[in-house]
């Protein structure tokens, strides 16, 4: 499956987002009323840069404390948006290096407006279908740009 081609007439919304990596699999959530699986993250708030808004987003999504420290900027990627017909995500990705201090692999909990939070393979993701997406960010632009980095 490609990406559509980009249409500038299109609106874009910016997001931060955060892979968190654990063996072979990646952190994503899924928010309330959707299909789509998502990275972490969110829109800025007036001011923020992208990195705090990461640190931000999955401390509301999460309550996962990170440190700038630890985050290591992937890119800037488009593609459109999951959950906003007719829109484009623009989004500035992070990558934390080793897991966050006293991070809880099977004690995660979904706040805010996160429903479902799971770990996928990037490799194997899988395929969408009615009740379960990949967002196209990250299934076609932040996957690709993993396996370069890891290469």
């Amino acid at each position: 499956m490609s990406i559509p081609e980009r249409d500038p007439g299109t609106p874009a919304i910016r997001v931060s987002a955060l892979v968190l990596l654990r063996d072979d699999a990646m952190l994503m959530v899924r928010k309330r009323g959707t299909t789509a699986y998502m990275l972490p993250g969110g829109k800025p708030e007036a001011g923020e840069t992208p990195v705090d808004t990461i640190i931000r987003e999955v401390a509301e999504e999460l309550g996962l404390r990170v440190a700038r420290a630890d985050l290591e900027e992937l890119g800037t990627f488009e593609a459109p948006a999951a959950n906003e017909a007719g829109h484009r995500v623009c989004g500035d990705v992070f990558v934390h290096r080793g897991m966050p201090a006293g991070f809880d692999f099977d004690g995660i909990a979904p706040q805010a407006e996160i429903e479902s939070v799971a770990w996928f393979a990037p490799d194997a993701l899988p395929d969408d279908s009615p009740g379960l997406t990949i967002a196209p960010l990250t299934r076609h632009a932040v996957v690709p740009a993993l396996t370069l980095r890891t290469a």
